[in-house]
């Protein structure tokens, strides 16, 4: 079966699905606005991660793993060559930068707004006033292991190395490798540093596919 014959039995199955008596769609403005980008992320559990990443915008290089999601894309600002990795979450909704060459790791949370005080003030309904936006910024050159949470309203400098299950709570500065909760600074790097273990890996063989 060619690709075009397999994307119009997918979408003649969605047309059916969408019209039977199955499925109970609200008609409200907050449903039609939040459908399209629900549609999408279900068209794009068929494409592999570079098509993904290319169906949502994202720049030259840019790789999507299954599962991923991204809140309010359209403030998403995102350099080139960035790896995205499986269930990982970026919340745009409060603004989120990721600069160029940045891995975000398996099951990643960068979070760009809280609705804590929603809670805390038995306020919890859509649209609240209560939820707090800010904008987060990460860097280039960083990698974040997963799984971990990176904050609202946190600035990540430029290579960073971020351990598995950390949760970075405030500004890290440039070249600091973090780890804990709440995340701390356990090393400096220096650009010697990455040379020495660039130089490492391509002497051992071991940067090979």
């Amino acid at each position: 079966m060619s690709l075009d014959s397999q994307k119009e039995d997918i979408v003649s199955d969605l047309i059916k699905l969408w019209h039977s008596d199955e499925v109970k769609l609200k008609t409200g403005e907050r449903h039609q606005r939040l459908r399209p980008e629900i549609l999408s992320r279900l068209l794009s559990v068929v494409m592999t991660d570079d098509e993904r990443a290319e169906y949502f915008g994202l720049p030259k290089g840019c790789r999507i793993r299954d599962g991923a999601k991204i809140i309010s894309p359209t403030n998403l600002i995102c350099g080139e060559h960035v790896w995205i990795g499986e269930n990982a979450i970026l919340d745009a909704s409060g603004g989120l930068e990721i600069g160029a060459h940045t891995s975000i790791g398996l099951s990643v949370f960068v979070w760009s707004h809280t609705s804590q005080l929603t809670n805390l003030t038995l306020a919890n309904f859509s649209g609240s006033p209560l939820i707090e936006r800010k904008r987060t910024k990460i860097g280039n050159g960083v990698f974040i292991a997963g799984p971990g949470v990176i904050l609202p309203g946190v600035t990540v400098g430029d290579k960073v190395i971020v351990a598995p299950l950390s949760v970075v709570n405030k500004d890290i500065p440039p070249y600091s490798v973090i780890s804990g909760n709440p995340a701390r600074i356990v090393k400096t790097l220096t650009e010697e540093d990455i040379a020495a273990e660039r130089e490492r890996v391509l002497s051992d063989g071991l940067g090979k596919a």
